[in-house]
């Protein structure tokens, strides 16, 4: 027999990430842009000195820093100040490098470079970094010009404006990570519960249940040990059903993006290499067992072969049927177990002659936390993909289809 080892799977989403590229490569071409722009008009300034100075510490600049503008993680605040001092600088050296229209409401010499500083604080830090970044390029341009003309406020409320709506769009984007790592992580915890509470059906529970049952038809001291096997019984039931949600854990550090821890067990190494063997194993000799005299088993002629784990929980959900056939339809009851190899799907279906369920005692008992149909039967056919259907009618007997497609 291997052993089950329980591991622990880690999921980083991150949406802000492609947004980051983009800014990387914005950053490039709107600095090839500025210097592209001053060499056309080279000629047409006085201090041309003063934007090559500049331009060769945009260039180095820019280049050097590509790592901190991959992402959120690297892309400090010591950095966004220089980055953003950089880009004011450049704004207020326009004129001191002597090109008229710089004043006159040309562009400035780092051009469309400046919007990329002013992003990097929108992604990093929301809708309010945005802003502030965004007030000081605006005061940088209207120093250097000297007065608030419209071209200039116009160019500064677009920068604003975007930026402001690029921050915005970045915390609802987190916020929505967060939340969708959290109900990934319930959903995981959830099945987690389930695959333990099924478990712990198929052995404790039904052990307690057996002692109260026995004890009590003893009677003596062997009823008592029934009544605490009962009142035992009870209480793990009501533990299983409510279970404990593990606290969130989705969000360790947003600025890279939300996290989703899951714990899985694999199959356990026999089984794994049973897979490695043959990738199918024949569903007939795990249930052929329950054949007896109370139980009639109706099999093909040919093996009827599916994935081992597959295999293996539907047996699994097979023998939990019968359970509720012994414990519900009393001593006389008789069972029928068939197996149909679709082309499709693998269909069992249990049948049994006992008194029924009467309507809306499903719900009640997994109210209780009597969980035998919920997740013993439908949980186990779920988890591999299939679905199982019960029909009883009062009187009648009760009959549970499961049914499991080939490709599982």
């Amino acid at each position: 027999m291997g052993s089950t080892v329980r591991r622990e799977r880690v999921v980083r989403m991150s949406v802000e990430q492609p947004l980051w590229r983009a800014l990387l490569g914005y950053r490039v071409l709107t600095m090839l842009y500025a210097i592209g722009l001053f060499a056309s008009a080279y000629e047409v300034y006085e201090r041309p000195w003063v934007a090559v100075g500049y331009f060769a510490v945009m260039a180095v600049w820019t280049l050097a820093t590509l790592p901190q503008v991959s992402g959120a993680g690297r892309c400090t605040k010591r950095f966004l100040a220089a980055d953003l001092t950089i880009a004011v600088a450049g704004i207020l050296l326009s004129p001191v490098a002597g090109h008229e229209r710089a004043v006159t409401g040309g562009s400035t010499l780092p051009s469309i470079w400046t919007a990329g500083a002013v992003l990097a604080w929108a992604l990093k830090g929301g809708w309010r970094w945005a802003a502030s970044a965004s007030l000081l390029v605006g005061v940088a341009n209207v120093v250097q010009r000297g007065v608030l003309s419209r071209s200039t406020l116009h160019n500064v409320l677009l920068v604003c404006i975007a930026s402001i709506a690029i921050g915005y769009v970045v915390e609802v984007a987190r916020a929505s990570e967060r939340t969708l790592a959290r109900a990934l992580e319930i959903e995981a915890a959830t099945r987690e519960r389930e695959r333990l509470a099924r478990d712990i059906h198929d052995s404790v529970l039904q052990v307690l249940a057996m002692v109260q049952r026995r004890g009590n038809a003893l009677g003596g001291e062997a009823a008592e040990i029934g009544r605490m096997a009962g009142e035992q019984e009870v209480a793990l039931r009501t533990l299983v059903a409510g279970g404990l949600t593990p606290a969130s854990r989705a969000s360790e550090d947003a600025a890279q993006g939300a996290v989703v821890r899951t714990v899985y067990e694999p199959e356990r190494a026999a089984d794994a290499a049973d897979a490695d063997a043959a990738e199918r194993r024949d569903l007939r000799p795990l249930l052929a067992g329950h054949a007896g005299a109370r139980v009639t088993f109706s099999e093909p002629g040919a093996p009827v072969l599916m994935r081992p784990a597959a295999a293996r929980e539907l047996a699994a959900a097979v023998s939990a049927a019968l359970d509720n056939v012994w414990q519900h339809a009393g001593a006389d009851a008789h069972a029928w177990i068939l197996v149909e190899d679709d082309p499709d799907a693998v269909i069992v279906t249990v049948r049994d002659d006992g008194p029924g369920i009467p309507e809306g005692r499903l719900a009640q008992a997994e109210g209780e936390g009597r969980l035998g149909v919920a997740l013993s039967i439908r949980g186990r056919l779920r988890d591999i993909g299939g679905t199982a259907e019960l029909v009883s009618v009062p009187g009648q007997g009760t009959e549970v289809e499961l049914t499991v497609p080939k490709k599982t």
